[in-house]
């Protein structure tokens, strides 16, 4: 289960960088020579062509619907929803609040934000009086790995970027590092940066599977590890989207819900700073200063661990929940999620 070593995509602050864009290939001895007409050109072959027409046919059809999203803390990317100026992307690309300017293709729009569900981490912004072009959306519960998968989005400010690869896995749990964690993430071998976060991850026909979220690190290399990218599946993106343009807010996250206020305690645990009346946590007869040790058999020492183990249950199952007490007593309890408020 991958809990660690996952960094938040934040968007890019200040201007778009300049520089070059380098992509190399390598052929071992041995290879056969690609054919020639003669003439110092290269004879593709009909494959190969048949793919890079594909790829160029979904720029085509899915660059007109993915946007650049601006505000004073930085900028990333989002996908156009619906013909009314909605707008898709995800919770930390608005995190820094407004005023937030949209750009798609050669015009700037003003825009503002219609609401945010953290813990999905996916928002929707909304723009007036302009003629936007919806994406379509594929379900993703037919997704395989191996699928073909292409990123558009700003990556690093340099906007409309496409990169390509395949759905590498599907992961459950995996955290932000933030306190966030996603129950299931689409992992992709599609380069994705900072900038690309709230864009498009699609599929060959035009639609988007995902929106591209986080990007893995290797603590190792102390930086990004190459082809290693996660992305929102369209189904929930879909889901949570849709119910914030109808209420302006999520009014069922799908989410399981312990009722409490962690906190850190240095890899010991997670210390319970305030436990919500009525709540899961305080029906079991769980108190503050109480610390969680594990659900289920499964360690939470940390607030990361524990959102991403809570992020895998849903709501109305019953946990086994491990508990040391402020006397230093251990104990166990069995609770019964709720499910966390959209509000």
């Amino acid at each position: 289960m991958l809990r660690r070593h996952i960094w938040w995509l934040a968007p890019l602050a200040g201007a778009a960088i300049a520089g070059a864009v380098v992509a190399a290939v390598s052929l071992g001895g041995g290879s056969p020579k690609p054919a020639t007409t003669g003439h110092g050109h290269l004879t593709p072959s009909n494959a190969a062509l048949s793919f890079q027409s594909a790829i160029t046919a979904v720029v085509r059809e899915l660059s007109p619907s993915v946007v650049q999203i601006q505000n004073a803390q930085g900028l990333g990317s989002g996908v156009v929803f619906d013909s009314n100026g909605d707008i898709v992307t995800n919770a930390h690309v608005v995190a820094g609040g407004g005023p937030f300017t949209v750009t798609a293709g050669k015009h700037s729009y003003p825009a503002t934000l219609v609401g945010a569900f953290a813990p999905d981490d996916l928002a929707v912004v909304h723009v007036a009086r302009a003629s936007l072009t919806p994406a379509t959306f594929a379900d993703s519960s037919k997704l395989e790995v191996g699928d073909v998968a292409i990123a558009i989005g700003n990556p690093l400010g340099l906007r409309s970027s496409v990169t390509d690869g395949i759905v590498s896995a599907f992961r459950q749990g995996v955290s932000e590092g933030n306190g966030v964690a996603l129950p299931l993430m689409i992992q992709t071998s599609a380069p994705i940066n900072p900038g690309n976060s709230g864009g498009a991850l699609a599929d060959l026909e035009g639609r988007v599977i995902g929106i591209p979220t986080l990007a893995a690190t290797d603590p190792e290399m102390g930086g990004a590890a190459a082809g290693i990218g996660f992305a929102i599946p369209s189904n929930l993106a879909k889901n949570i989207a849709l119910q914030i343009v109808t209420n302006g807010h999520v009014v069922d996250s799908h989410r399981a819900y312990l009722g409490i206020f962690p906190g850190d305690t240095g890899g010991q645990g997670v210390f319970i700073n305030k436990v919500i009346s009525g709540g899961p946590a305080a029906k079991a007869g769980i108190v503050a200063g109480d610390v969680i040790t594990e659900i289920n058999g499964h360690q939470t020492s940390t607030v990361d661990q524990l959102t991403s183990v809570v992020s895998e249950l849903k709501p109305g199952e019953t946990v086994e929940v491990g508990l040391e007490t402020q006397a230093g007593a251990h104990k166990s309890v069995r609770i019964k999620l709720a499910t966390y408020p959209g509000g």
